[in-house]
């Protein structure tokens, strides 16, 4: 190809880098662009004519098609124009510039810029298609890092603005409930499936890892139930704790929180459902010295027996120690058993425990020796 022919290229590359954006005006998403970033695509036209023609002076050289022709605009670019727009901004230019080719092409040299062009513009696209994929692998690791950060600080009870700040980044909406869910890290989940199931049923998901456990947090609109449940079909067979649920992400640390408390505890009940609420575990919590677990069974169980003057406690003491027997329990403190049972609904009335229950029993037995042996 005649030098002449390379020069008209590199002189033509900003009057065709001009008519290129002048013509990508008509493409309705394009014109909708705010002024700065049509002007980052004209540069990166601009830019990418000037190496067309560099490389057309050595055309046994690599094809500069990589990172150094989208360098002339920020990396911010790529979240306004995606693959697609940009394989059409592509197909602009090259119509552009063929339609110069008689013009800018000596006598003879017409086929041969053709088919340059058409080179160019095909790797130029594989180009575009590998700067993408870069940006979406970079984009994916640092909300990777973002969301860890988010459940991390949930679950150290630090629900700050910050913290919100950066859910909102991650595509957070409001939602009317949010509920935590823990179950052992496995060793290889990929969460694609479910994320963009959640995505599908307007559901919003936060995940990762504390305490060697998987916290996934959700927040939706509609059936709290059908979400947990999504959730659950797409886990493995383990353990599934859920915590109480919360008005918003901002007080969704407790919820975070009482699920990883109920997953350690929940070893100690073989037979629990899955999931099995975090309260539902508030007697091996307290077991296992958790604090906030102990204060709740002593103000929401022992306490109030205790303030009914003592025939409660006395009768849920002699009841739970003596085997659940209510003729045995009238023997002990030598009542009726119709006030035994009396005193036995009294007791749920107060407490929301059924001695009857073994959990239940379970729960106000344990309150019995926490009380016994704490301050309250």
């Amino acid at each position: 190809m005649a030098q002449q022919t390379w020069q008209r290229v590199r002189e033509a590359s900003s009057p065709l880098s001009s008519d290129a954006v002048r013509t990508m005006e008509r493409l309705p998403w394009f014109a909708g662009l705010p002024a700065e970033q049509r002007s980052y695509v004209g540069l990166v036209v601009h830019k990418g004519l000037e190496l067309f023609a560099e490389w057309m002076r050595q055309p046994d050289q690599p094809l500069p098609v990589g990172p150094e022709v989208f360098a002339a605009a920020p990396r911010e670019l790529a979240r306004h124009i995606n693959l697609k727009q940009t394989v059409q901004l592509i197909r602009v230019a090259v119509d552009i510039v063929e339609q110069a080719v008689p013009a800018l092409a000596l006598p003879g040299d017409e086929g041969m810029l053709r088919e340059a062009v058409l080179r160019y513009s095909r790797e130029l696209a594989f180009g575009a298609a590998d700067v993408y994929a870069a940006a979406a692998e970079a984009r994916g690791a640092w909300d990777a890092r973002i969301e860890a950060g988010v459940v991390d600080a949930l679950a150290r009870g630090h629900a700050g603005e910050l913290t919100l700040s950066r859910a909102g980044s991650l595509g957070w909406l409001r939602s009317e409930w949010v509920v935590a869910l823990a179950t052992p890290a496995p060793t290889a989940l990929d969460l694609s499936p479910l994320r963009a199931a959640a995505r599908h049923s307007g559901l919003g998901l936060l995940a990762g890892e504390a305490a060697s456990a998987l916290v996934l947090i959700l927040g939706g609109t509609t059936s709290i139930d059908a979400a947990v449940d999504q959730v659950l079909a797409a886990l493995p067979d383990k353990p599934v704790v859920i915590g109480p649920q919360a008005a918003d992400l901002s007080s969704a640390a407790p919820s975070v929180q009482e699920a990883l408390a109920g997953l350690a505890a929940v070893p100690a009940w073989p037979q629990a459902p899955r999931p099995v609420p975090a309260s539902h575990l508030l007697a091996e919590r307290a077991v296992l010295g958790e604090q906030a677990a102990r204060r709740r069974v002593l103000e929401e169980v022992y306490s109030p027996l205790l303030d009914a003057g003592g025939d409660l406690l006395a009768t849920a003491a002699a009841y739970l120690e003596g085997g659940g027997s209510v003729e045995g329990t009238g023997r002990t403190l030598f009542l009726h058993p119709n006030t035994v049972r009396y005193r036995l609904r009294k007791i749920v009335d107060s407490t929301g425990y059924d001695l009857t229950d073994p959990r239940d029993g379970l729960v106000v037995r344990v309150s019995l020796i926490l009380g016994r042996t704490l301050p309250l």
